[in-house]
Protein backbone atom coordinates (compact mmCIF):
# COMPACT_ATOMS: atom_id res chain seq x y z
CA UNK A 1 0.00 0.00 0.00
CA UNK A 2 2.89 2.29 1.11
CA UNK A 3 5.66 2.94 -1.63
CA UNK A 4 9.00 2.76 0.93
CA UNK A 5 11.55 4.42 -0.35
CA UNK A 6 15.07 5.66 1.67
CA UNK A 7 16.63 2.20 1.73
CA UNK A 8 20.07 4.18 0.48
CA UNK A 9 19.01 7.02 2.63
CA UNK A 10 18.64 4.81 5.43
CA UNK A 11 21.73 3.06 5.11
CA UNK A 12 23.09 6.50 4.61
CA UNK A 13 21.97 7.79 8.11
CA UNK A 14 22.76 4.84 9.79
CA UNK A 15 26.51 4.92 8.77
CA UNK A 16 26.17 8.91 9.72
CA UNK A 17 25.17 7.24 13.31
CA UNK A 18 27.45 5.12 13.56
CA UNK A 19 30.29 7.90 13.46
CA UNK A 20 28.75 9.55 15.86
CA UNK A 21 31.04 9.54 19.20
CA UNK A 22 29.85 8.20 22.48
CA UNK A 23 30.73 9.86 25.31
CA UNK A 24 33.60 7.38 27.26
CA UNK A 25 32.65 5.15 30.46
CA UNK A 26 32.84 7.78 34.07
CA UNK A 27 31.65 10.93 32.47
CA UNK A 28 28.01 10.53 34.67
CA UNK A 29 26.75 12.73 36.92
CA UNK A 30 28.89 12.49 40.55
CA UNK A 31 26.67 10.95 43.50
CA UNK A 32 24.33 9.85 41.41
CA UNK A 33 21.92 7.79 44.04
CA UNK A 34 21.44 3.73 44.16
CA UNK A 35 18.53 2.31 43.03
CA UNK A 36 16.20 -0.29 44.13
CA UNK A 37 17.48 -4.17 43.88
CA UNK A 38 14.24 -6.00 43.66
CA UNK A 39 15.59 -9.09 43.14
CA UNK A 40 19.35 -10.75 43.10
CA UNK A 41 18.70 -14.52 43.05
CA UNK A 42 19.82 -17.47 41.57
CA UNK A 43 23.56 -18.85 40.39
CA UNK A 44 25.30 -18.36 36.98
CA UNK A 45 25.71 -15.93 34.36
CA UNK A 46 24.23 -12.78 35.49
CA UNK A 47 21.14 -11.10 33.89
CA UNK A 48 19.89 -7.32 34.78
CA UNK A 49 16.75 -6.34 34.22
CA UNK A 50 15.32 -2.82 33.74
CA UNK A 51 11.97 -2.26 33.34
CA UNK A 52 10.36 0.53 31.90
CA UNK A 53 8.24 4.01 32.60
CA UNK A 54 5.35 4.25 35.02
CA UNK A 55 6.22 0.25 36.17
CA UNK A 56 8.38 -0.97 38.65
CA UNK A 57 10.59 -4.74 38.53
CA UNK A 58 7.57 -6.42 38.73
CA UNK A 59 7.56 -6.25 34.47
CA UNK A 60 9.61 -9.68 34.95
CA UNK A 61 7.36 -11.47 37.08
CA UNK A 62 7.21 -13.93 34.42
CA UNK A 63 10.90 -13.96 33.41
CA UNK A 64 12.61 -13.97 36.71
CA UNK A 65 11.39 -17.73 37.28
CA UNK A 66 12.53 -19.44 33.49
CA UNK A 67 15.88 -17.31 34.10
CA UNK A 68 17.16 -18.42 37.91
CA UNK A 69 17.48 -22.34 37.26
CA UNK A 70 20.82 -20.97 35.11
CA UNK A 71 21.70 -17.11 35.67
CA UNK A 72 21.87 -15.15 38.57
CA UNK A 73 18.90 -12.76 38.01
CA UNK A 74 18.75 -8.95 39.27
CA UNK A 75 16.25 -6.56 38.76
CA UNK A 76 16.25 -3.03 39.61
CA UNK A 77 13.77 -0.48 39.50
CA UNK A 78 15.25 2.86 37.70
CA UNK A 79 15.12 6.22 38.99
CA UNK A 80 12.05 7.92 40.24
CA UNK A 81 9.99 4.77 40.19
CA UNK A 82 9.08 1.64 42.39
CA UNK A 83 11.04 2.00 45.73
CA UNK A 84 14.16 3.54 43.96
CA UNK A 85 14.92 7.48 45.29
CA UNK A 86 13.04 10.26 43.77
CA UNK A 87 15.42 13.30 44.14
CA UNK A 88 14.37 16.70 44.59
CA UNK A 89 16.25 18.22 42.18
CA UNK A 90 16.34 15.73 39.14
CA UNK A 91 15.21 16.43 35.77
CA UNK A 92 15.00 12.79 34.76
CA UNK A 93 17.32 13.04 31.79
CA UNK A 94 18.48 9.79 30.17
CA UNK A 95 22.00 10.65 31.91
CA UNK A 96 20.51 10.88 35.26
CA UNK A 97 18.91 7.27 34.74
CA UNK A 98 22.28 6.01 33.22
CA UNK A 99 24.26 6.91 36.36
CA UNK A 100 22.35 5.90 38.75
CA UNK A 101 21.94 2.58 36.71
CA UNK A 102 25.57 2.54 36.72
CA UNK A 103 26.00 3.61 40.77
CA UNK A 104 23.63 0.49 41.04
CA UNK A 105 25.80 -1.65 38.92
CA UNK A 106 29.17 -0.96 40.33
CA UNK A 107 28.37 -1.91 44.10
CA UNK A 108 27.54 -5.17 42.76
CA UNK A 109 30.97 -5.89 42.22
CA UNK A 110 30.45 -8.42 39.61
CA UNK A 111 33.54 -9.72 37.92
CA UNK A 112 32.13 -10.45 34.29
CA UNK A 113 30.08 -9.25 31.75
CA UNK A 114 26.60 -9.52 32.40
CA UNK A 115 23.55 -9.45 30.02
CA UNK A 116 21.25 -6.35 30.37
CA UNK A 117 17.69 -6.09 29.17
CA UNK A 118 15.60 -3.39 29.15
CA UNK A 119 11.80 -3.20 28.82
CA UNK A 120 10.05 0.64 27.14
CA UNK A 121 12.33 3.18 28.45
CA UNK A 122 14.79 0.58 30.21
CA UNK A 123 15.58 -0.08 26.25
CA UNK A 124 16.83 3.18 25.98
CA UNK A 125 18.16 3.64 29.41
CA UNK A 126 20.20 0.07 29.32
CA UNK A 127 21.53 0.91 25.35
CA UNK A 128 22.98 4.25 26.64
CA UNK A 129 24.18 2.38 29.31
CA UNK A 130 25.59 -0.29 26.93
CA UNK A 131 27.18 2.27 24.63
CA UNK A 132 29.16 4.09 27.33
CA UNK A 133 30.92 0.98 28.59
CA UNK A 134 32.88 -0.73 25.83
CA UNK A 135 36.07 -2.81 26.16
CA UNK A 136 37.79 0.29 27.97
CA UNK A 137 35.34 -0.41 31.08
CA UNK A 138 35.99 -2.21 34.07
CA UNK A 139 35.09 -6.09 33.22
CA UNK A 140 31.99 -6.28 35.85
CA UNK A 141 30.62 -3.42 34.34
CA UNK A 142 30.06 -4.19 30.50
CA UNK A 143 27.45 -5.59 28.18
CA UNK A 144 27.80 -8.92 27.13
CA UNK A 145 24.72 -8.91 25.38
CA UNK A 146 21.77 -6.38 24.77
CA UNK A 147 18.48 -7.23 24.77
CA UNK A 148 15.75 -5.01 24.11
CA UNK A 149 11.59 -5.39 24.60
CA UNK A 150 8.90 -3.26 23.40
CA UNK A 151 11.30 -0.41 22.61
CA UNK A 152 9.93 3.00 21.88
CA UNK A 153 12.05 4.20 19.25
CA UNK A 154 11.30 7.28 17.12
CA UNK A 155 13.31 9.15 15.23
CA UNK A 156 13.12 12.86 14.74
CA UNK A 157 10.31 13.22 12.07
CA UNK A 158 12.46 15.87 10.36
CA UNK A 159 15.27 12.71 9.77
CA UNK A 160 12.03 10.65 8.49
CA UNK A 161 11.65 10.24 4.86
CA UNK A 162 8.65 7.87 4.38
CA UNK A 163 5.70 10.51 4.89
CA UNK A 164 3.32 7.51 6.32
CA UNK A 165 6.42 6.65 8.83
CA UNK A 166 6.95 10.31 9.58
CA UNK A 167 3.18 10.80 10.31
CA UNK A 168 2.64 8.03 12.27
CA UNK A 169 5.48 8.82 14.42
CA UNK A 170 4.54 12.66 14.81
CA UNK A 171 1.32 11.48 15.54
CA UNK A 172 2.71 9.25 18.76
CA UNK A 173 4.76 12.11 19.59
CA UNK A 174 1.85 14.58 20.01
CA UNK A 175 0.47 11.66 22.09
CA UNK A 176 3.00 12.12 24.59
CA UNK A 177 2.85 15.50 24.82
CA UNK A 178 -0.69 15.35 25.58
CA UNK A 179 -0.36 12.71 28.50
CA UNK A 180 2.19 15.09 29.93
CA UNK A 181 -0.47 18.08 29.90
CA UNK A 182 -3.09 16.16 31.00
CA UNK A 183 -2.42 15.05 34.57
CA UNK A 184 -6.22 13.78 35.71
CA UNK A 185 -6.79 12.08 32.64
CA UNK A 186 -3.61 10.15 32.61
CA UNK A 187 -3.58 9.45 36.22
CA UNK A 188 -7.65 8.26 35.93
CA UNK A 189 -6.75 5.58 32.28
CA UNK A 190 -3.29 4.69 34.54
CA UNK A 191 -5.62 3.24 37.65
CA UNK A 192 -8.44 1.72 35.78
CA UNK A 193 -5.11 -0.02 34.00
CA UNK A 194 -3.07 -0.98 36.99
CA UNK A 195 -6.41 -2.64 38.27
CA UNK A 196 -6.18 -5.11 35.02
CA UNK A 197 -2.47 -5.80 35.52
CA UNK A 198 -0.15 -7.68 38.23
CA UNK A 199 0.23 -4.79 41.16
CA UNK A 200 3.50 -3.13 40.07
CA UNK A 201 3.40 -3.51 36.17
CA UNK A 202 1.59 -0.35 35.90
CA UNK A 203 2.39 1.88 38.97
CA UNK A 204 1.24 5.74 38.17
CA UNK A 205 0.55 8.09 41.21
CA UNK A 206 1.13 11.60 42.50
CA UNK A 207 4.16 10.38 44.36
CA UNK A 208 6.12 9.34 40.66
CA UNK A 209 4.33 11.71 38.59
CA UNK A 210 6.89 14.10 38.02
CA UNK A 211 9.80 10.67 37.40
CA UNK A 212 7.34 9.95 34.35
CA UNK A 213 6.34 13.14 32.80
CA UNK A 214 10.25 14.12 33.02
CA UNK A 215 11.23 10.71 32.10
CA UNK A 216 8.62 10.98 29.03
CA UNK A 217 10.06 14.79 28.01
CA UNK A 218 13.63 14.42 28.42
CA UNK A 219 13.93 10.06 27.07
CA UNK A 220 11.37 8.87 24.96
CA UNK A 221 10.40 12.63 23.41
CA UNK A 222 14.10 13.15 23.35
CA UNK A 223 15.78 10.43 22.25
CA UNK A 224 19.20 8.80 20.62
CA UNK A 225 18.58 5.26 20.33
CA UNK A 226 19.05 4.79 17.23
CA UNK A 227 22.37 6.29 17.09
CA UNK A 228 23.54 4.68 20.51
CA UNK A 229 22.61 1.35 18.88
CA UNK A 230 24.55 1.64 15.92
CA UNK A 231 27.78 2.34 17.96
CA UNK A 232 27.52 -0.93 20.10
CA UNK A 233 29.56 -3.58 18.93
CA UNK A 234 27.92 -6.29 21.47
CA UNK A 235 25.07 -8.50 19.60
CA UNK A 236 21.56 -6.89 20.16
CA UNK A 237 18.35 -8.54 20.13
CA UNK A 238 15.29 -6.68 19.83
CA UNK A 239 11.94 -8.45 20.86
CA UNK A 240 8.31 -6.13 20.33
CA UNK A 241 5.12 -7.65 20.06
CA UNK A 242 3.03 -8.00 16.98
CA UNK A 243 0.07 -6.04 18.82
CA UNK A 244 2.88 -3.13 20.68
CA UNK A 245 0.96 -0.36 20.68
CA UNK A 246 4.15 1.84 21.50
CA UNK A 247 6.22 0.28 18.52
CA UNK A 248 5.18 3.18 15.75
CA UNK A 249 4.82 1.06 12.34
CA UNK A 250 8.50 1.55 10.16
CA UNK A 251 9.98 3.28 13.32
CA UNK A 252 11.80 0.19 13.82
CA UNK A 253 13.50 0.15 10.05
CA UNK A 254 16.78 1.83 10.21
CA UNK A 255 17.54 -0.30 13.62
CA UNK A 256 16.86 -3.34 12.10
CA UNK A 257 19.19 -3.41 9.25
CA UNK A 258 22.11 -3.11 11.50
CA UNK A 259 24.15 -6.46 10.95
CA UNK A 260 24.49 -6.66 15.07
CA UNK A 261 20.92 -6.57 15.61
CA UNK A 262 18.46 -9.02 15.35
CA UNK A 263 14.58 -8.43 15.53
CA UNK A 264 12.21 -10.67 17.03
CA UNK A 265 8.71 -10.06 16.75
CA UNK A 266 6.30 -12.15 18.73
CA UNK A 267 2.65 -12.49 17.77
CA UNK A 268 -0.53 -11.92 19.79
CA UNK A 269 1.61 -10.04 22.55
CA UNK A 270 0.97 -6.47 23.32
CA UNK A 271 3.77 -3.73 25.04
CA UNK A 272 3.65 -5.56 28.47
CA UNK A 273 5.76 -8.28 29.49
CA UNK A 274 2.99 -11.53 28.99
CA UNK A 275 3.71 -14.82 28.86
CA UNK A 276 4.50 -15.10 25.29
CA UNK A 277 7.38 -12.59 25.12
CA UNK A 278 8.39 -13.84 28.64
CA UNK A 279 9.10 -17.13 26.58
CA UNK A 280 11.07 -15.83 23.64
CA UNK A 281 13.27 -13.44 25.73
CA UNK A 282 14.27 -16.27 28.03
CA UNK A 283 15.46 -18.25 24.95
CA UNK A 284 16.90 -15.41 23.47
CA UNK A 285 19.03 -15.24 26.60
CA UNK A 286 19.92 -19.02 27.09
CA UNK A 287 20.78 -18.39 23.42
CA UNK A 288 18.26 -21.81 21.98
CA UNK A 289 16.23 -19.23 19.50
CA UNK A 290 17.62 -18.96 16.05
CA UNK A 291 19.02 -16.13 15.65
CA UNK A 292 19.73 -16.91 11.50
CA UNK A 293 17.63 -13.98 10.44
CA UNK A 294 15.98 -11.12 11.39
CA UNK A 295 12.74 -9.61 11.79
CA UNK A 296 11.21 -12.95 12.18
CA UNK A 297 7.17 -13.98 13.52
CA UNK A 298 7.22 -16.18 16.69
CA UNK A 299 4.90 -18.03 18.05
CA UNK A 300 6.47 -19.12 21.55
CA UNK A 301 6.00 -22.87 22.12
CA UNK A 302 7.93 -24.26 24.72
Amino acid sequence: MTDVPGIVEEAALTNQLRQRRVRPAGRTRRGAPRLHIHTDTGRGPVVILVHGIASTSATFHKVVPRLVPGHRVITIDILGHGASPRPADCEYTLDDHVAALAATIRSLRLREPFVLVGHSLGSLIATRYAAERRWYAPRGTRVSRLVLVGPPIYLSPSDIGDPWVRARVSAYLRAYEFLRGNKEFTLGNAAVLGRLLPKGVLELTDENWAPFVKSLEHCIESQTMVSDIAGLHQPVDLIYGALDAFVAPGSLRVVERMRHVTTHRVEANDHIVRSRIAKVLVRVIDGTIDAGRPAKSLSPAR
